[in-house]
């Protein structure tokens, strides 16, 4: 964990993070002509301008939380996604889905954190559709917020791996092995108990 608390490395880490959400978000697109996917309070009408990377960003420079929320978010959304197969993460919903998993982790995580009003304002939505997302996204994890150090190193160090292969990372084909998957989460299907790792479609 120590790792993670580095500046320098953090940015990197935002950067690869979104990566991943972005190939994720891609596949659910290309695969909803094909496969029933429900709508929620996450949706937006249209997908937005702001690029994954650079929302990210902007909620690293501005919620001032523990470079460790991230990993924890990241936990958080792969939770979500697999609890929520008729809602999978796509360009509509993933920058809710970000804020609100972020917001958590950090009341989760932190000793000090912003309330949803300030949340709101740096996702550039609403306090209380801010409320409502948060409200939400808990019944969707249903309240399993605690995340084990076991849990959290497996993530951290897929998040890891995934930086040291990036340069011969072939992002085409990896988007290609993505749409093969009707149903994509994110990395792992989580076994609190034997914490045996299951790398899904990325």
């Amino acid at each position: 964990m120590a790792e993670l608390e580095s500046t320098k490395m953090m940015p990197k880490s935002i950067t690869f993070l979104s990566s991943l959400l972005q190939r994720v978000a891609d596949s659910n697109d290309l695969n909803r002509e094909f496969q029933p996917q429900k709508i929620s309070v996450f949706h937006g009408l249209t997908r937005p301008t702001i690029s994954i990377q650079s929302y990210l960003e902007r909620i690293f420079k501005y919620a001032n939380c523990s470079p460790s929320c991230f990993i924890v978010a990241y936990v958080y959304l792969d939770r979500f996604a697999q609890r929520q197969p008729s809602l999978p993460i796509n360009s509509l919903n993933v920058h809710r889905l970000l804020i609100t998993s972020v917001l958590v982790s950090a009341k989760f995580m932190d000793d000090m954190y912003y309330n949803n009003a300030y949340y709101a304002r740096v996702g550039g939505i609403s306090t209380i559709e801010m409320n409502y997302l948060e409200v939400d996204f808990l019944f969707g994890l249903g309240f399993n917020l605690n995340v084990t150090p076991n849990t959290f190193h497996t993530y951290c160090s897929y998040l890891q791996r995934e930086m040291m292969q990036q340069p011969s990372l072939n992002l085409a084909e990896s988007s290609l092995n993505l749409g093969r998957s009707l149903k994509v989460h994110l990395c792992f299907n989580e076994d609190e108990t034997s914490h045996q790792q299951q790398q899904l479609a990325v």
